[in-house]
């Protein structure tokens, strides 16, 4: 294989491990905080709502739009480090 293949294939691995990880923690913060323990997140109040609905109804939107600007910026390290900037 060349190395111009390598790298492509190094650069898409590493690419998917961030969407698995971002992804898995947009999962988390939607489904686990929003659905599975909003029970126990309800005892906390945020903004004076339970935690839990305030998950539910803002806070998995407000972590996703903060995951795209990580995923941008770590795309931009990655596209420096396999040499695809431009």
């Amino acid at each position: 294989m060349k190395n111009k293949d390598k790298n492509a294939v190094a650069y898409w691995k590493e690419n998917v491990r961030y969407l698995y990880i971002l992804l898995s923690i947009w999962f988390l913060v939607s489904y686990g905080a929003g659905i599975l323990f909003k029970d126990w997140l309800n005892q906390f109040t945020l903004g004076g709502f339970k935690l839990g609905f305030w998950f539910a109804q803002q806070g998995s939107i407000y972590v996703f739009v903060i995951l795209i600007f990580v995923y941008v910026r770590l795309m931009n390290k990655l596209d420096k480090k396999y040499g695809y900037d431009e």
